[in-house]
């Protein structure tokens, strides 16, 4: 781990002033009366402990040079209406240095109805791209090679599907599918604690989740599987603390689920990554990223886990949407900001930045543009990439990380008691307090007790918003007419067999990737392999 951070040492970063920057400021000294730091401080491979980076537990972060040896990857979330428009912004991102690719799919893909799906109307399209088979993801990805880009898709109950999509252009592409790169979000617990858009019950996505941990591990060994994720459960009203310790606690039963399946904790965990929201108060989310490295170090570790990178936790951050606000919009520019700055002091792997219009429609392509410009002027302009964790040693943000690890190892010890994460979830004790704590957020901003600007505070009066951007309904008659003639082109006495061969393998006990693969293959669509699904796991309620 160290030879990165050699190579960076040959570089010298300095100040416009001609300061030369050191690679990293030690020591943090033992803050008194914290338990947290008197137990792990001064400890760790060759007594560095908590004083430096790339090294247990990773307070300070998961690589010994961090940003000097490489920058985060700026990965910008877009997806909307047909493959056809939403590659043609990927495109227009990577013109203008994005360095990463986050797709955003719409509801109907992600609850596995295909776009001609009486539940479907009103939805195709709107909230992401419309993906109804292989030939939509073909598409969706036309004039880029999956082999020269990290693609993260944003997708759960349909990952198992969506992934196999992937791996099949890949394969298409003549991409060898070993060295391909990239990461689904896979993470079905926060959808029932917060998000809504599960299809199977706890136990059917819990098989589905450590199968594809079992496939990748074997056939897509680069393939993050999984990105516990943080960020909806901040969005529907959760605090920094329940945030930290709802996502850990996941996390930690996804270790446990694979485990139960006997899979080698030191192979699978390398590839699950974490997704965290940058919220408003930029010292709080620095404080709960450095927590959330050290605590789930320590998690791994008690599972079992003796590589240390079994131990790291990598992972993404997006700006919080929730933050963002109808009024006066070009504040929100500020806003983003500052989260975005959150993240990188926190040592983030890859950041995505809200467009400022996001609080009236999906992002213009000037929102999109100066949201990407947002994070290369960090990155390039601002110093904070110059040196490994620069808050670290503050005597306030060194107090309020180990005051949030605390508040967060209480959660997790409540929901150990129940049994873990699914028993905290199957008695709506996540559920019950993100929503006391969202009443309790929206009724101090509704009460003035907590300013937000433009909207409670220093308000003016406004002309409605001219240049938004729309989806047009007629999408979803392209999106049924696309489905009307694969159907009629594809070979359909390969397709029939190859889903009752997948009905097989889910009524058994063999994994279901390459049942779902070969279908995928063979053209069938996404909403006949999730009915295919439905009909034996049954639907969650």
């Amino acid at each position: 781990m160290r030879d990165k951070s050699e190579k960076s040492k040959e570089k010298k970063f300095c100040t416009d002033s001609g300061i030369e920057i050191k690679r990293i400021y030690s020591p943090i000294p033992p803050i008194s009366g914290s338990p947290v730091r008197q137990k792990e401080t001064e400890k760790g491979r060759n007594g560095e402990g908590e004083t430096d980076a790339g090294v247990y537990p990773f307070l300070r972060g998961v690589q010994p040079d961090m940003y000097r040896g490489k920058l985060w990857t700026m990965r910008q979330y877009a997806g909307f209406s047909t493959a056809e428009e939403s590659n043609k912004r990927y495109k227009y991102l990577l013109a203008n240095g994005t360095t990463g690719l986050s797709v955003a799919f719409d509801l109907p893909t992600q609850i596995g109805y295909d776009s001609d799906h009486e539940l479907a109307e009103g939805e195709v399209g709107k909230s992401g791209v419309a993906i109804d088979s292989l030939r939509d993801m073909e598409i969706l990805f036309e004039g880029i090679k999956l082999e020269d880009i990290t693609t993260s898709m944003t997708i759960n109950s349909t990952a198992s599907i969506l992934l196999a999509m992937y791996i099949a252009l890949a394969k298409k592409q003549g991409a060898d599918i070993k060295k391909i790169s990239g990461t689904i979000q896979n993470d079905l617990l926060k959808e029932y604690a917060a998000r809504g858009t599960y299809i199977y019950p706890p136990k059917a996505s819990m098989r589905i989740i450590t199968d594809i941990f079992e496939y990748c591990a074997k056939e897509v060994p680069k393939w993050n599987t999984i990105s516990v994720s943080g960020y909806h459960i901040r969005e529907a009203g959760s605090t920094a603390v329940q945030e930290l310790a709802f996502t850990l606690a996941n996390g930690k039963a996804y270790l446990q689920a694979a485990l139960q399946r006997q899979l080698d904790i030191n192979v699978f965990a390398k590839r699950i990554s974490f997704f965290f929201n940058a919220h408003n108060n930029l010292f709080e989310e620095v404080a709960k990223f450095r927590a959330a490295r050290r605590m789930w170090a320590k998690i791994a570790k008690e599972l079992g886990a003796t590589d240390e990178r079994a131990m790291m936790l990598r992972f993404h951050t997006q700006t919080g949407g929730s933050t963002l606000t109808a009024q006066q919009p070009q504040n929100n520019i500020v806003r983003v900001t500052i989260q975005a700055l959150s993240a990188v002091l926190g040592g983030t792997q890859s950041l995505h930045t809200n467009g400022f219009d996001e609080a009236l429609s999906l992002p213009t392509e000037e929102a999109a543009r100066i949201a990407l410009r947002t994070q290369q002027i960090l990155a390039y302009e601002s110093g904070t990439a110059d040196t490994v964790d620069p808050l670290g040693g503050s005597y306030f943000v060194e107090a309020l990380t180990d005051e949030v690890e605390t508040k967060a190892w209480e959660y997790i010890k409540r929901i150990d008691a129940m049994g873990g994460s699914v028993a905290a979830i199957e008695q709506g004790f996540m559920q019950n307090e993100i929503a006391h704590s969202s009443y309790e957020y929206q009724d101090n901003i509704e009460k003035g007790k907590k300013i937000i600007v433009g909207v409670n505070k220093f308000s003016v009066e406004e002309k409605p918003q001219g240049d938004v951007f729309t989806v047009d309904d007629f999408i979803r008659s392209f999106q049924i007419e696309k489905l009307r003639k694969l159907k009629s082109e594809r070979d359909n006495s390969k397709v029939k067999p190859s889903l009752v061969k997948l009905e097989e393998s889910v009524r058994g006990s063999s994994n279901l990737m390459p049942s779902i693969l070969a279908a995928v293959e063979n053209y069938a669509t996404l909403g006949e392999i999730s009915d295919v699904m439905r009909k034996v796991f049954g639907e969650y309620k």
